[in-house]
């Protein structure tokens, strides 16, 4: 029998996933296109996708005790798209590999940050931040697949069950109780 992921690596894999989807749709769209103030949070595709990755790297370097640096937050970190699309992949892989070795005694600690957002220190609890991680990633890819499909762009099922792996458990699974 598979086992189900855990909660986190689960999101892990799903960012993962969903990235390359959204990435391999961008890569279809000129640059000049994909920079375009489209009313967006972070004006443009390519402002929301600089986003997503500084969020992630903020937050893994607070994680990992490596800290992150890079222009103010709405500055693009990657002008170019194909840099942009190399370290996004090559920051995925970092993720999935360091919640193999969470472990729930870390995750209940207390973590204690400054926001890049209004610089105020707060302390929570670590799987508090860990969560809100995977869900800042999930808000934003959603800001993405609206401009995308406003472009005319189908990203096709972006839900957690069409997750590669979860679909063959679930089959797999639902096979065993005939």
């Amino acid at each position: 029998m598979i086992q189900p992921l855990s909660y986190y690596e689960t999101m892990a894999q799903y960012n993962y996933w969903m990235n390359k989807k959204i990435y391999a749709i961008c890569a279809e769209i000129s640059d000049e296109k994909r920079k375009e103030n489209l009313g967006a949070f972070f004006k443009s595709i390519h402002g929301t996708l600089n986003h997503l990755l500084y969020g992630d790297k903020a937050w893994m370097g607070r994680f990992l005790g490596q800290p992150f640096f890079v222009p103010d937050m709405g500055q693009y970190m990657y002008a170019n798209f194909e840099q942009l699309r190399q370290e996004r992949e090559v920051s995925d892989l970092k993720i999935i590999e360091w919640t193999k070795n969470l472990s729930s005694e870390w995750l209940e600690q207390p973590f204690e940050y400054t926001s890049n957002v209004d610089a105020k220190t707060r302390i929570l609890p670590t799987w508090v931040l860990v969560t809100h991680m995977f869900n800042h990633q999930t808000h934003h890819r959603g800001q993405l697949t609206t401009l995308l499909s406003q472009l005319g762009y189908d990203p096709g099922v972006t839900d957690l069950p069409w997750l590669p792996g979860l679909t063959e458990y679930q089959q797999l699974e639902t096979r065993s109780d005939r």
